[in-house]
């Protein structure tokens, strides 16, 4: 079989139609979150905390698959916010670990509008949501499973 040559179409990417679609999620998210006073990343780190509090930055950084440095300045300015504060771990002075504050905390429970957004904008059931949720982790699992460089957390 011959070896095509040059890239396969963009529409045709796999790659492309998982990108875009996280592109177009997040403009559904943008209002719910500008009303949390949150971005995406931000929501992102904060969902972490939601589902377990008190947490280093090294385990935050790998339940969303990033670099400790990269979600650094989303942590300072979650806590110039008031939704969270970093303290060094008495006991190994060089990891920083993150609690919600109590404004964080009570963040949560407005947050529901976020997946409210997304079920609005697709216009399918919690179900549907589910199974492609369940197909795209199984995908990004069998990817990392073969490449590693990264174990999901908490899934």
């Amino acid at each position: 079989m011959a070896k095509a040559s040059g890239p396969i179409p963009l529409s045709d990417q796999v790659c492309y139609a998982i990108y875009s679609a996280g592109m177009a999620i997040q403009r559904a998210y943008k209002p719910a979150l500008d009303e949390l006073g949150l971005t995406y990343p931000q929501y992102l780190v904060m969902n972490v905390l939601w589902a377990e509090d008190g947490q280093s930055v090294g385990a935050i950084a790998d339940q969303l698959a990033l670099e400790s440095s990269t979600i650094t300045p989303l942590l300072k300015r979650l806590e110039a916010a008031g939704l969270l504060r970093r303290t060094r771990n008495p006991r190994n002075e060089r990891q920083v670990l993150v609690a919600l504050t109590p404004k964080g905390g009570a963040l949560r429970d407005r947050a529901g509008c976020v997946g409210e957004a997304l079920l609005a904008a697709t216009g399918q059931s919690p179900a549907e949501l589910d199974a492609l949720n369940a197909k795209a982790r199984a995908l990004r699992d069998a990817i990392y499973t073969r490449i590693g460089d990264w174990s999901p957390g908490a899934d």
